[in-house]
């Protein structure tokens, strides 16, 4: 069953609330943010990013860039920036994006858990970027970006949490650059509290939906701490990290595609030709065509857009891996006709989330910088969550989550 508990967040008051808070750390690249923290020295980017304070080029896994990020935390503190609430609470973060709201509850997950499984994840992580993370969390004792974790949705704390958010928010405001609304209300009735850690306790599993890296990174430094202290308890803060759960049904996961940089040799004709092996291949013209169900796919090469649907007797529907459209592709096309294998490092491969639109697939074959773009059908929360509990992984790059939760609205600290 899962274990939460609520905790005395690190937040911006409510007038500082937009200015503080940033999108993820890792959606970004260090000149982007350099650029949107640009005149706000209470942007979080600056503890999130710490190497936009040095000039540009820096290695952001430099000692002082990590020694940056602890010194702009304490400032933040001083400088009331973020305050800690002064009783342990949980939080209500929604998010709205093309009219659809999703509501989060915001809670310390257990370090346990993950270690021991019940929190799921359906990604492999680099140690590298785990590392990278940890060394963060290190430093700054702090958990400063929540992981966005889903849950098998309840009836009961949907009605506990449409109660709360009956009333005014504590923040309430629209994203500069996507224009998506983030509000955010504070949980400090004790019985709402008690009532919620209860039903979380009748839930088998947690999902990470997003943030496979610092999910572990969190855990990872939490389990240092436990092993590092000979008078460990375990209710100490470091037990436990930050954490966004919002209900499985309530979630929107959006396709994520590929662009390949040649066709390993092959002539549009030769491509086409052997695409026609396996799928069924159609003609749609020069306007943009968009998957229209699983195993449906959409190429884009030389000026026109094609369907390809993969032909029965190709994959396997009763295999949850087998039966995700990305493996399909990966398998039939990157592999089998391209020779396109580590998809995670091959740099004649690259990944666009679906959120920019197949228009920025369209843009970057016709620049030239790109041969061909495939657009695969998004797959569903229900695929993620039986891949998980299936203890199976997810191929690269195939889950993409919008919206992405803002980072600095909450911070939980590990003492």
């Amino acid at each position: 069953m899962a274990t939460i508990k609520p905790f005395r967040g690190y937040r911006p008051p409510r007038e500082l609330a937009k200015q503080v808070s940033s999108r993820p750390y890792d959606v970004l690249n260090s000149e982007e943010a350099r650029a949107e923290a640009e005149g706000n020295p209470m942007s979080l980017y600056h503890i999130i990013k710490p190497e936009i304070d040095f000039p540009a080029g820096t290695d952001e896994h430099d000692p002082r860039v990590y020694q940056k990020a602890q010194d702009n935390f304490n400032l933040f503190k001083y400088n009331g920036w973020l305050l800690q609430d002064p009783h342990e609470r949980y939080y209500v973060y929604a998010q709205t994006m093309n009219g659809k709201t999703q509501y989060g509850l915001v809670v310390a997950a257990a370090v346990e858990d993950y270690m021991t499984g019940k929190i799921k994840k359906h990604e492999l992580t680099r140690k590298d970027k785990e590392e990278d993370r940890m060394k963060h969390v290190r430093i700054n004792n702090a958990n400063l970006e929540p992981v966005f974790f889903a849950y098998p949705h309840r009836e009961d704390l949907r009605q506990i949490i449409t109660g709360i958010t009956s009333t005014k928010p504590e923040y309430d405001f629209i994203a500069d650059l996507d224009g998506f609304r983030h509000q955010f209300w504070v949980i400090d009735d004790p019985d709402i509290i008690n009532h919620i850690t209860q039903i979380f306790a009748e839930i088998p599993a947690l999902y990470i939906a997003d943030g496979h890296h610092r999910s572990a990174a969190a855990a990872l430094v939490g389990n240092e701490k436990r092993l590092q202290n000979p008078h460990h308890t375990g209710n100490e803060e470091y037990n436990y990290f930050l954490a966004v759960c919002f209900p499985d049904d309530e979630l929107t996961v959006i396709d994520y595609n590929r662009l390949v940089k040649d066709l390993n040799n092959l002539s549009d004709e030769e491509f086409l030709g052997r695409l026609n092996e396996d799928f069924i291949v159609e003609p749609k013209g020069k306007d943009i065509y968009h998957p229209a169900a699983l195993h449906n796919f959409s190429l884009y090469l030389s000026g026109i857009w094609y369907s390809l649907t993969a032909r029965a007797g190709r994959y396997n529907d009763n295999d949850p891996i087998q039966v995700l459209d990305v493996t399909i592709s990966s398998d039939l096309i990157l592999d089998k006709i391209l020779d396109l294998r580590d998809l995670r490092t091959n740099k004649r491969i690259d990944f666009v989330g679906g959120i920019r639109g197949l228009e920025e697939l369209k843009k970057r074959v016709d620049s030239g910088e790109m041969r061909m773009a495939l657009a695969l059908y998004p797959v569903t929360m229900q695929q993620i969550i039986n891949i998980a509990d299936s203890g199976n992984i997810m191929p690269p790059k195939t889950t993409w989550f919008e919206p992405k939760l803002r980072s600095g609205l909450i911070v939980h600290e590990l003492s």
